[in-house]
């Protein structure tokens, strides 16, 4: 944590603690015990192998989860240092929240949240704090990784009442409609810069958009013209990318005044002074109506595209069968899974399929359903 951090930032001396009991760690904070902790764990690697859009294997060059991660991670730890937060929390929350992302994408949570209806449904979101929290088998005295109640609140970024009242501490703020710590809206936020982005040029390497389409987006026009104007024989991936970045530190520069902005008109002495203050980190308004309507564009256009269907189509049926099948047959799942099936077997079964990778979960279907030998 910076040497001068603001009374607002959220303190690791002064954090609400874990759920389990431990020593104070030697020579780093808390926050950062919660980073190293979330970078070493086995969920953070299976996000290697998870995508955003494009199913892992259709090409080495399209963003993952991990990748995506580390993106919003450094871009949420530079305005965390600047608006004097503390960058481990930042950084820890960036890193974890999507640790229960399930294998390809919105799409497989879509599914599994359809399968998973009649025992409360399924969200990402509830699934990253389940990870942490009690998935993880790494120490001996506790399950998951005993993280902060900070860290946990961060990850923890939408929640319904009704999940909220199970939660315990962790979903007051949901109850009493309070915010999170600067740190957690910070990641949240940075979260968006970070998907809108790279997604843009995910999509163009893919050819599903094209230049002449993103032209037509203001944000993206805007920053193209200034690149052309000053190099106005640039073409192709250095178009693209000279482009993108005067995108992000548009979005980055904004976002860090106008919250520095609303950090100094609102004043909060104190991270319970922040819960009870309107969300503080935020776009002006033009800048996040040109977000939006970049965001607006990429739904359209890339995420609804007829390929990007197709493939989400073979998708949910991967996820589907694999439910149908370890619920008409839980012998089906591995011993530790069977283990955990005897207490909640649809929930044994989501966590299951949930932490699956991409090509894991493609394997699993062929093993179950295909009559070769795999």
């Amino acid at each position: 944590m910076p040497e001068r951090s603001a009374p607002y930032a959220a303190a690791p001396a002064r954090t609400q603690g874990r759920r389990h009991a431990e020593p104070p760690p030697r020579g780093r904070s808390e926050y950062q015990r919660d980073r190293d902790r979330i970078i070493h764990s086995t969920a953070f690697r299976r996000l290697e192998y998870k995508t955003q859009v494009f199913v892992n294997h259709e090409g080495d060059l399209f963003r993952t989860r991990l990748t995506h991660s580390l993106e919003v991670a450094q871009i949420a730890r530079s305005i965390a240092r600047r608006l004097k937060l503390d960058e481990d929390l930042t950084e820890a929350i960036a890193l974890a929240h999507d640790l229960g992302h399930t294998p390809f994408g919105h799409t497989g949570q879509d599914a599994l949240n359809e399968c998973m209806k009649p025992w409360g449904g399924f969200e990402h979101n509830l699934q990253s704090l389940r990870v942490v929290d009690l998935l993880e088998q790494r120490y001996a005295e506790f399950d998951g990784l005993n993280l902060t109640f900070e860290t946990r609140e961060g990850i923890l970024k939408h929640c319904s009442v009704k999940h909220a009242r199970q939660l315990g501490d962790i979903g007051q703020r949901f109850i009493r409609k309070q915010r999170p710590s600067l740190e957690a809206q910070l990641a949240n936020v940075a979260d968006e810069i970070a998907y809108n982005n790279h997604d843009v040029d995910d999509g163009l390497r893919s050819g599903l958009v094209t230049l002449e389409q993103l032209a037509e987006v203001r944000l993206f026009k805007r920053h193209m013209d200034v690149t052309l104007k000053a190099y106005p024989a640039l073409s192709g991936r250095r178009l693209t990318h000279e482009t993108i970045r005067r995108m992000i530190d548009t979005l980055v520069t904004d976002l860090l005044d106008t919250s520095a902005q609303n950090i100094r008109r609102h004043a909060p002495g104190s991270v319970d002074e922040v819960r009870a203050a309107p969300a503080l980190i935020a776009f002006s308004p033009e800048v996040n109506e040109e977000q939006l309507a970049l965001k607006r564009f990429l739904r359209d256009n890339l995420y609804r595209h007829y390929r990007v269907a197709r493939m989400s189509r073979k998708a949910r049926r991967i996820v589907v069968d694999l439910f149908e099948a370890f619920a008409g047959e839980p012998r089906l799942l591995p011993p530790e899974f069977q283990h955990r099936a005897a207490a909640d077997q649809p929930r044994a079964i989501a966590d299951y399929i949930a932490g699956m990778t991409d090509r894991y979960a493609m394997l699993e279907h062929r093993r179950l359903f295909a009559m070769e030998e795999t």
